[in-house]
């Protein structure tokens, strides 16, 4: 019993250093910085490995690097299959469901291909050169640990139809735009286009708006064909670059919406307001994160803006020698802001926090249309000057 509940706790450990804490807790942040960089130092390795004076020089040194690069990937691969059933929408699946999904999802097949050189290796007959593609595939973990990879992939996969639609009108213009060419061209340059499949190279080619030069029409209607060819290729391409490119935009703000809504319940004063009321409030916020020892307002400044604490701590230092230090739910510099004077006090964050950040113009917009807010603020503040006066 004492075994299975040591057991359970480590898993739940490992659990928030993996997956659930990997920005927030020093050895989250640890982990992810030590399998990134390994990650990075690796594909340099495999990469300059290729290089056969490199390769002679340094082999040694690669070879000790690709064997660390795999002892590491080995123990993080068991360690997440082990770690599995700690995933919240998991918990109510037997331990085996689980973990086979994992090795079964898209992530876990690539931490998979990420170790496969090391069995690999081990067979003499294996494919030196597929050992190679396999050790760059390991550029597909990055997708873990970069959100920007990860709202592409989720691009790709939901503007999958799109996509694959768009491919299937590609491969219907080349084969017709290369029996065009092929009835055109076929008899005059016979080696180029004497059949569908060598006219398809060139049609690809100029589809795809790359143009080698390499084939070239010879005559004249073949080079009025061409140029309605190139025209149309223009477009095909920059038909699915902005699907992806608008659908990326798309992900990105609804991102940032999600993130900041929370952000914004998460304050006390707007807690009443409605849906509607909160949308309004978001377009007025926003949002910034600082770093621990940032100062984020100086004593004698002018005041263009108030702060909500949303994450982390900030210390406000009162005068020399007197200080408050607030967390989330707070909110500091609206009394230089309502009263239009100087900074009475500088802020320092104690921690990296996460602010919203309301500009003096939209805070009397804000109080206008919602009194209640102001009232809210004025309360607040009148408590904070008793306090430092009681403290005096």
């Amino acid at each position: 019993m004492a075994y299975q509940i040591a057991s359970s706790r480590m898993r739940r450990h490992l659990y928030e250093i993996l997956e659930a804490s990997t920005h927030e807790t020093r050895a989250g942040m640890l982990a992810t910085w030590i399998i990134t960089a390994l990650i990075v130092v690796s594909l340099c390795g495999t990469v300059l490995e290729s290089v056969p004076h490199l390769n002679s020089r340094y082999g040694g040194l690669f070879h000790a690097i690709e064997i660390v690069s795999l002892a590491v990937f080995s123990i993080e691969y068991a360690m997440r299959i082990w770690i599995a059933p700690e995933h919240v929408p998991y918990r109510q699946l037997s331990e085996y469901t689980v973990r086979r999904n994992y090795i079964l999802s898209g992530q876990g097949i690539v931490d998979f291909l990420a170790i496969v050189p090391l069995w690999g290796a081990m067979l003499e007959s294996a494919d030196l050169r597929v050992l190679i593609v396999l050790r760059i595939l390991r550029v597909m973990k990055f997708s873990r640990y970069s959100s920007g990879m990860n709202s592409l992939l989720d691009v790709l996969w939901s503007e999958r139809r799109a996509l694959i639609g768009c491919l299937v009108i590609l491969i219907c213009s080349t084969l017709v735009s290369a029996s065009i060419m092929h009835a055109i061209e076929g008899t005059i340059q016979p080696d180029k286009f004497g059949t569908i499949p060598d006219a398809m190279w060139w049609s690809l080619v100029t589809l795809t708006t790359i143009g080698y030069g390499d084939v070239v029409p010879a005559t004249a209607i073949g080079k009025m064909v061409a140029a309605v060819i190139i025209v149309g290729g223009v477009v095909m391409i920059a038909l699915p670059v902005g699907i992806v490119a608008n659908a990326f935009s798309d992900v990105i703000h609804r991102r940032d919406f999600i993130v900041t809504w929370s952000m914004v319940a998460r304050v006390p004063i707007f807690a009443h307001l409605t849906a509607g009321d909160i949308a309004h409030v978001m377009q007025l916020l926003r949002a910034r994160q600082v770093e621990k020892g940032e100062v984020i307002a100086r004593r004698g400044d002018v005041a263009h803006a108030m702060y909500f604490v949303t994450e982390g701590y900030v210390e406000i230092e009162l005068r020399p020698g007197r200080s408050v230090k607030v967390g989330a739910g707070h909110f500091f510099g609206e009394r230089a802001l309502l009263n239009k004077t100087s900074r009475s006090a500088t802020v320092i964050a104690c921690t990296r926090s996460r602010l919203l950040v309301l500009d003096a113009s939209d805070l009397r917009s804000l109080i206008s249309r919602d009194p209640h807010i102001g009232e809210h603020i004025d309360k607040i503040a009148s408590g904070r000057i008793e306090q430092e006066a009681g403290a005096s």
